[in-house]
């Protein structure tokens, strides 16, 4: 079985902005731990964690990445998360199966957006957390500053465990305020001297230090006692209040380093081992009883009955589906069977690994708390728990958000739609983010996702792994024709060649229903002046004639169209040339009915920052949105309002630009509304020109 006990584990995600190095520190870690022989780098593709094609083309983390270290008899598994919003579900879910989270802020740029996004999926799981202000070695680097903008950005109290020794490229070690001593880094493997704390610094030391003491002795009364009675505590002490302190999530300490020259990189392993909880101090994870609502715990123990939960799902071409879990309870060896309870299906574990990148580590079984990967499970996807089929139980999930962007996708290549369908849905395994359908009125296959970047991602894998080309272009909006009006015609189909010709005639009210009232054909003949068996051919031509459309091509609805009167010939009619005669009366009587054009109106819910507040609701103002409310939800506001479809197909570049990548938005079809008429004559004469 596994080396290490539950309590040795500890299950770590690297969260923060872009760019803010959080695969660097994974790096560094990989490195100092001696679990690779050079550090990788991002941005010349030699990282162990961004391994993706996609990710070494872009220097961003697209997927989470896993990977563990051996650090002071501790088995610490990382997990390189995604700091970009397109990919931030995948973020979000592996935040959902560890026990603790490392926000990597940048020493220049401080807190942004993506941090404060991450720092409330940490706290909708109750994460303890510590801090590490990375680059400190960048120029304009500001220790000071960046605590600044965590009090001000993520309005929480923060506990700085270390200083800075020196600036922006003289940057070159940190006081340790727990033992009060210099630990200067030395070697490009980042090997630390302890040294004395520089004259120039030691009154600023004592200063943070004692505000260190305080923080941690308030979580925990025996310490603080001691503290008021004596006025000092022990590094032993101090380190064992801090472990307490950081469990309770009362106590957030910020550590400060330089990920590429592997400066504070030992001290925070160090006090991850120390200081972050186990899965057995997380204590039991609770689910439900499948089928109720009854709630059904998990202790983190080898002896327990086996429950996992499945949080990420890789697509591979070759080795098929990867499926990522972390074990809650329990153990499994590899060759045994499991019920999936979300599906309620019997799977078989095949041979079980741990990943390290890329790279994958048989091992025979996998114990509670730790992460694992298994290969070629055909049914078991993200969200699914995993259990005994004896002793079922539930696990939540992380539900996908909404996709805001969408795009209408073609193969490059005639004869590859159902090589580009079935690619997609191998891709919708391995990100749930992504929806995929045809629009039955436009006849395009639809692809949708988290932005641009997103949909862009994905068709490169689409490329790399599935060997399926794809065009991108904007999906057509699904406009629909109505009237506003009424009238009474007649279409007439009269053909004459020679031999048998073709008769058709039939009068035609027509008028207007309700918005959504469809399509109602009424037969109000009145002693058979056209005989049964033409009248549904009628029906059948106005049918056609409104998929097709009269004044745009589009469809037409919410009409209502009664067969008054007519003629027929007893030899030259035909159920085809009532058809003909019923789609030429319809098409000339919508003319004659004062046509519209209609155009889908969407709810949108935009969340920005305060400061944004003005220029959004302006800029919806200037796409014809009428905004309807505003909430405040923490430090954000939530715009409600609708907008028409058309006006928001590239709106989620557009509201990042405005808001510096701070806003996020999703909207849901409401209802049509009638296209304002200077609009609608651009419409009609785009898809007259299309047509010709």
């Amino acid at each position: 079985m596994a080396k290490y006990e539950p309590k040795s584990l500890r299950n770590i995600a690297f969260i923060g902005h872009g760019g803010t190095g959080k695969t660097s520190l994974c790096e560094s870690i990989l490195y100092v731990a001696g679990k690779t022989d050079r550090a990788g780098r991002v941005d010349d593709g030699s990282s162990t964690m961004d391994y993706e094609p996609e990710e070494q083309r872009r220097h961003i983390s697209i997927g989470a990445a896993l990977n563990f270290v051996d650090w002071e008899k501790h088995k610490i598994n990382l997990i390189d998360t995604p700091g970009d919003a397109n990919f931030s579900y995948d973020t979000k879910s592996c935040l959902r199966i560890v026990d603790a989270a490392v926000v990597l802020v940048d020493a220049v740029g401080g807190v942004e957006f993506q941090t404060e996004k991450v720092w409330t999926y940490a706290d909708e799981f109750s994460l303890p957390r510590l801090v590490f202000i990375n680059r400190m070695d960048r120029e304009r680097a500001d220790f000071a500053q960046a605590m600044d903008s965590l009090k001000n950005r993520l309005r929480v109290k923060t506990t700085p465990v270390c200083l800075p020794i020196g600036k922006e490229d003289q940057f070159k070690g940190i006081v340790d305020l727990i033992q009060m001593k210099a630990l200067l880094f030395e070697g490009d493997k980042g090997a630390v001297k302890t040294a004395d704390i520089p004259a120039d610094l030691r009154d600023e030391a004592e200063q943070y230090r004692e505000t260190m003491v305080e923080d941690i002795a308030e979580s925990d009364e025996a310490l603080m006692e001691k503290y008021l009675d004596v006025g000092t505590l022990s590094a032993e002490e101090l380190t064992d209040g801090l472990r307490k302190g950081v469990c309770a999530g009362s106590v957030i300490p910020v550590l400060c380093g330089s990920a590429l020259k592997h400066i504070g990189t030992a001290p925070l392993m160090s006090l991850i081992a120390q200081t972050f909880p186990s899965p057995v101090d997380r204590g039991p994870v609770t689910g439900l009883k499948p089928g109720s609502d009854a709630a059904e715990t998990r202790a983190p123990e080898e002896a327990a009955t086996f429950s996992a939960l499945v949080f990420k799902t890789i697509a591979d071409p070759y080795a098929g589906r990867l499926t990522l879990f972390r074990v809650y309870s329990g153990t499994i060896s590899s060759d045994t069977s499991f019920h999936n309870a979300t599906r309620k299906i019997n799977e078989r574990f095949g041979n079980l690994f741990f990943l390290e990148g890329k790279a994958q580590k048989p091992t025979d079984g996998v114990v509670a708390g730790d992460i694992a990967a298994v290969a070629k499970l055909k049914e078991t996807v993200t969200g699914d728990t995993l259990c005994t089929d004896k002793a079922p139980v539930v696990f939540a999930r992380v539900v996908p958000p909404r996709p805001v962007m969408s795009f209408a996708v073609e193969p490059k290549s005639r004869g590859d739609e159902d090589k580009l369908v079935s690619s997609i849905n191998r891709l919708i395994e391995e990100d749930p983010t992504l929806t995929f359908h045809r629009d039955e009125q436009t006849k395009e296959m639809i692809l949708s996702g988290m932005g641009h970047i997103h949909i862009e991602v994905t068709t490169e894998k689409m490329k790399r792994k599935f060997g399926v080309e794809v065009n991108l272009k904007l999906p057509k909006v699904p406009y629909k024709e109505t009237i506003k009006g009424k009238t009474n015609i007649q279409g007439k189909y009269k053909k004459q060649s020679g031999g048998r010709g073709q008769y058709g005639d039939c009068t035609l009210d027509i008028e207007p229903l309700p918005r959504g009232g469809g399509f109602e054909f009424l037969d109000k003949i009145v002693g058979g002046v056209i005989p049964q068996q033409y009248r549904p051919a009628v029906e059948k031509g106005i049918v056609e004639a409104m998929e097709e459309g009269v004044v745009a091509g589009y469809p037409v609805v919410d009409v209502r169209v009664s067969l008054v009167f007519g003629s027929y010939h007893t030899v030259d009619s035909s159920e085809m040339a009532f058809k003909i005669a019923g789609s030429m009366g319809f098409k000339k009587g919508v003319l004659a009915c004062q046509p519209i054009l209609l155009e889908p109106i969407v709810n949108i819910a935009i969340e920005i920052p305060d400061e944004y507040m003005g220029d959004v609701i302006g800029d919806l103002n200037s796409r014809r949105g009428r905004v309807s409310g505003m909430d405040a939800e923490g430090s954000h506001q939530v715009i409600r309002g609708q907008v028409p479809l058309a006006e928001i197909l590239k709106y989620a570049p557009d509201l990042t630009s405005m808001t510096s990548g701070r806003g996020t938005f999703t909207y849901e079809f409401s209802h049509y509304e009638e296209v304002p008429a200077f609009i609608a004559e651009k419409i009609i004469a785009e898809s007259k020109k299309e047509e010709a």
